[in-house]
C-alpha cells in the first residue's frame, strides 16, 4: 500500500537519482507534469537505495508526522524502517544523537529549551529557528530543515461551561483562584509536562502560584477529563493542553491566554543528523513543501481525525500526502 509500482517514469527517474549523487538533487516527478506531486524536487526516485530510520515521539501529532515522513521517503524510493512512537522527548533526542534513529519532527521551543538548556525563549518564531538550528548544528551536528508555520505551543484550556464560573481567562487569574477557591485550582498534565523548564515548574515560577491538585494522566486523555470538569466527576478543572489538537474544538474547551507570554514557540521542524544529511541531500527537497503546509488548521484537523474521529495515524498521513499531491 505505501510504495506504489513502479512505471516508466519511476524507472528513468532511478536512472537520473543515480546521477544526482554526484551533481545534486533530481527533480523527478510523476507521468504529467511534475508540478506539485510527488513530494516536489525529492519525489520519484530520488532517494533510491537509501536506508533511513525514521522516529517520532508517542502523542498523536508526532506519531501523524512520523508517517507522514515514513511515506513520503519511501514514495522517493527509500527502504525506511518505522521506529515511531518513543517514549517523549528525550527517548527521541537520545535516539537521534546515538544513531539509532536518523530523523524526526522536534519543536524549535523543545530544541531550545530542552536539548540546549536554554532558559529564555525567544519569542519571534523565525529568530527562534534560527538560534536552535545555529546551535544545534554546530554543537550536536544535527539539521534543523525548514519549519512548519504551525506552531503547537502549549496552553491551558477549562470547559466552556466552567470559563466565567472559575473566573480564569488568562494564566494570571491562576493566583486569585488559588488563594480564594483553592478546591478549584486542579489541574491534568502529562507526565513529561511536570518536569520541563517549558512546563508546570516555569508556569508556576512565572505566574507566582501553585496549582492545588495537580493529576498526572496520560496526555489523551486530559481534553475528556477536563471536558468533564471537576464538578462533573472529571479528575480537574483544567488541563494542560496542545493549541494544535482537534479535540480542543471537538470538546468545546476554552483556551486561556498566556498574558506574559511564558510558553516558547514550537514550530515542528524535521531534525536530521547532519552526516545523514550530507549523503542525502535530497532529504531537505523532499520535505521543504510538505512542511510549508503544515499550519496550524491542519494540524487541529489531522489529529482530530484520529483522535476523535478513530483513524490511524498511517490513514490520516496517506490521504493528506495523496490530497496535497505529494504521493500518489
Amino acid at each position: 500500500m505505501r510504495t506504489a509500482e513502479p512505471g516508466r517514469a519511476r524507472v528513468l527517474c532511478t536512472a537520473l537519482a543515480v546521477l544526482a549523487l554526484a551533481v545534486g538533487s533530481v527533480a523527478c516527478g510523476s507521468d504529467d507534469d511534475g508540478g506539485g506531486g510527488g513530494g516536489g524536487d525529492g519525489g520519484g526516485g530520488a532517494l533510491e537505495g537509501a536506508s533511513l530510520t525514521v522516529g517520532s515521539k508517542e502523542f498523536t501529532e508526532q506519531k501523524i508526522l512520523g508517517q507522514i515522513t515514513v511515506l513520503a521517503l519511501e514514495n522517493a524510493g527509500a527502504d525506511v524502517d518505522d521506529q515511531t512512537g518513543l517514549a517523549g522527548s528525550v527517548a527521541a533526542r537520545k535516539a537521534l544523537l546515538s544513531g539509532d534513529i536518523d530523523m524526526y519532527w522536534e519543536y524549535t521551543g523543545t530544541g531550545w529549551i530542552t536539548h540546549l538548556k536554554e532558559t529564555e525563549p525567544i519569542p519571534d518564531s523565525a529568530e527562534q529557528y534560527q538560534a536552535v538550528a545555529e546551535r544545534d548544528l554546530q554543537e550536536n551536528k544535527i539539521r534543523w530543515l525548514e519549519p512548519a508555520p504551525a506552531n503547537n505551543t502549549y496552553a491551558f484550556a477549562v470547559k466552556s461551561e466552567s470559563y466565567e464560573k472559575l473566573g480564569v481567562k488568562k494564566m494570571s487569574d491562576f493566583k486569585t483562584l488559588v488563594e480564594q477557591r483553592p478546591n478549584d485550582a486542579s489541574v491534568c498534565v502529562g507526565e513529561e509536562f511536570t518536569s520541563r523548564d517549558d512546563g508546570l515548574p516555569g508556569v508556576q515560577k512565572t505566574y507566582d502560584f501553585e496549582f492545588t491538585k495537580v493529576t498526572k494522566i496520560d496526555e489523551g486523555l486530559i481534553y475528556t477529563e477536563t471536558d468533564k470538569g471537576a464538578d462533573g466527576g472529571g479528575k480537574c478543572n483544567f488541563g494542560e493542553v496542545f493549541i494544535t489538537d482537534g479535540r480542543i474544538k471537538a470538546n468545546d474547551l476554552k483556551i486561556i491566554e498566556d498574558d506574559k507570554s511564558f510558553f516558547p514557540k514550537y514550530n515542528p521542524s524535521l531534525t536530521v543528523r547532519d552526516d545523514v544529511l550530507q549523503k542525502y541531500p535530497q532529504i531537505e527537497e523532499v520535505f521543504k513543501p510538505i512542511a510549508a503546509k503544515l499550519d496550524d488548521a491542519t494540524l487541529q484537523t489531522l489529529n482530530a481525525q484520529v483522535d476523535v474521529e478513530g483513524l490511524t495515524e498511517d490513514e490520516v498521513a496517506e490521504e493528506w500526502l495523496k490530497d496535497q499531491g505529494f504521493i500518489d
